[in-house]
């Protein structure tokens, strides 16, 4: 699950734009608006004026508003898991693809509406159904994988049951988008996820694989830090 960011960029359409490349501006610009002010918040109007087109031209492109919701959840499951697997081919070993995957969740979460997510299944069921299956399937698979990497990598306890594990961390993506855990708090998305996937992690790890995850997010606080 893990990109739903868009760069802010100047997104107003000009004439001899390709009709491919108006369709990716509108997606673009539905994605940020959506991310930022919630999915049911933001209209049909609201992305044409953002554009500065009208309504009609989105129209020409999109059936509805349910059409780019659909194709803007399709499109950030696609990069989420192309984020997955440059994670994994450019990580040192299991626990390092896990402090990688935990800082583009929090890079993630920085920029969403809490309201994301119960829009997304309340409204557009369909999308929402896209999302739930690439959870249960996809992202079953990669923590699945990552269990296993740790384990061989004696990184992660030997008594971990996989399959367990794997669909707990699983289930625990919507925790901090659930009223009912955040209502006796005022924590914000990124530190509530924060604490879960730590307690994941080092949950996990033996005494070398915590030394290493220990450094890792280390640097990561240094590196945000700098910024």
């Amino acid at each position: 699950m893990e990109t739903l960011i868009t760069q802010k960029v100047s997104v107003v359409l000009r004439p001899l734009m390709s009709d491919q490349l108006i369709q990716e501006r509108i997606l673009q610009s539905a994605h940020e608006l959506m991310i930022t002010y919630g999915i049911r918040s933001v209209t049909m109007d609201d992305m044409a004026s953002q554009l500065g087109i009208s309504k009609k031209t989105i129209y020409k492109y999109f059936a509805d508003k349910d059409t780019i919701v659909e194709e803007v959840v399709n499109a950030v499951l696609k990069q989420n898991a192309a984020n997955c697997v440059e994670d994994k081919l450019k990580s040192e070993n299991a626990v390092h693809e896990m402090v990688l995957a935990m800082a583009r969740v929090v890079e993630m979460l920085q920029a969403m509406n809490p309201s994301v997510l119960f829009d997304l299944r309340k409204y557009h069921p369909k999308a929402f159904q896209s999302f739930y299956r690439h959870k249960q399937e996809y992202l079953f698979g990669v923590m699945k994988q990552n269990l296993i990497r740790g384990k061989q990598e004696e990184l992660y306890r030997s008594d971990i049951q996989v399959d367990i594990i794997a669909r707990f961390r699983v289930e625990s993506i919507l925790m901090p988008f659930d009223p009912e855990f955040s209502k006796d708090h005022k924590f914000s998305l990124v530190e509530m996820e924060q604490e879960i996937l730590a307690h994941y992690l080092f949950g996990l790890v033996t005494l070398k694989g915590y030394k290493l995850a220990i450094k890792y997010m280390q640097k990561k606080i240094i590196k945000n830090n700098k910024k």
